[in-house]
């Protein structure tokens, strides 16, 4: 399939932010085999603008999620999807809603679709699928769709790791002036037994501190109480919780002496722009199938993460 002429292709990955950043090779590969081709991606709005940024993609759509009530919605995004002139659609998703976008298509003509979709020409056959890491899942479906390379039946990594050199921001407004670390102490409010105690994240802030690094605290909005409790612990500690864009939060990755957080969103980012990082998982989640990657990525993990130290995590920092 290499060389061969598409009317255009559509990327689908609507979320969440690891799957997000975990999917730029991918993107990058498909960039690559379809050069001067356009190149669609279908995703959410807080990914829009770090989207763009990247330059891998001629159009950036943010109409990938209606609700299910919304009929407005889903009839716009039928016609989006039918006048495309699309030849090929990754769907990197590969969930029951955006393998329902390939039905959409209906009476037809459908594209040609690499993903998980009942019927489509290049389906991820492989039965394991879920019991593979994100990176090297998503490298296996595009191998089957002509993008990599089968060895005896096994996928073969091609090409560079991702590159995130492009994601750069001035982040001279928060004013941090000397040597500092991020501190990511949130995580799906759903799951509190991804989160490490709050009083821990203080431990190692005081800690950070003694040690002439100035601790920085990110996260969502709704996290504010968190960080307010960490403060309390630490009132040193610099909350940005709220304040950074994507973008933002990649150079503060970039700038950091290391950094510290459960599994969530953010640790994934700043894990791949090049952060000494140290990661925290109990149960609730695998590394092995979801674990940030990066070049200098430490996984803790413990069945409960209250069983965790604070001095267990500063002994995986090298500051």
């Amino acid at each position: 399939m290499e060389g061969q002429s598409f009317a255009g292709a559509l990327v689908i990955k609507l979320g969440a932010l690891g799957d997000f950043v975990q999917a730029l090779g991918p993107f990058a590969a498909i960039r690559n085999h379809h050069p001067g081709q356009r190149i669609t991606l279908l995703t959410t709005e807080p990914f829009a603008e770090f989207a763009r940024a990247s330059g891998l993609f001629d159009e950036v759509w943010t109409s990938g999620r209606p609700g299910v009530l919304d009929v407005g919605g889903w009839l716009g995004l039928r016609r989006r999807l039918r006048g495309g002139n699309f030849g090929r659609v990754y769907d990197l998703q590969t969930s029951d809603r955006s393998s329902f976008y390939y039905r959409l298509f209906w009476p037809g003509p459908a594209p040609e679709w690499s993903g998980i979709a009942k019927g489509c020409s290049h389906p991820h056959l492989n039965p394991a699928r879920d019991f593979m890491h994100t990176v090297e899942r998503q490298a296996e479906q595009l191998a089957m769709a002509g993008i990599g390379e089968y060895v005896k039946g096994e996928y073969v990594k091609t090409g560079p790791d991702p590159d995130f050199s492009w994601a750069t921001a001035d982040i001279s407004r928060f004013g941090l002036k000397g040597k500092y670390a991020l501190l990511a102490p949130g995580g799906a409010s759903h799951r509190p037994a991804k989160r490490w105690p709050v009083e821990h994240f203080g431990a190692v802030a005081r800690a950070l501190t003694i040690k002439g690094v100035e601790p920085v605290l990110i996260g969502s909005p709704a996290e504010a109480g968190m960080m307010a409790e960490i403060k309390a612990h630490c009132p040193e500690a610099r909350d940005l919780a709220g304040q950074t864009t994507l973008l933002e939060l990649a150079a503060l990755g970039r700038g950091a002496a290391a950094a510290v957080g459960n599994d969530t969103g953010p640790m994934h980012l700043i894990a791949a722009v090049g952060c000494q990082s140290v990661v925290l998982y109990s149960n609730e989640s695998d590394p092995a199938l979801c674990g940030q990657r990066g070049p200098a990525v430490t996984i803790l993990r413990r069945h409960r993460l209250t069983d965790l130290s604070a001095a267990e995590v500063l002994d995986g920092l090298d500051l």
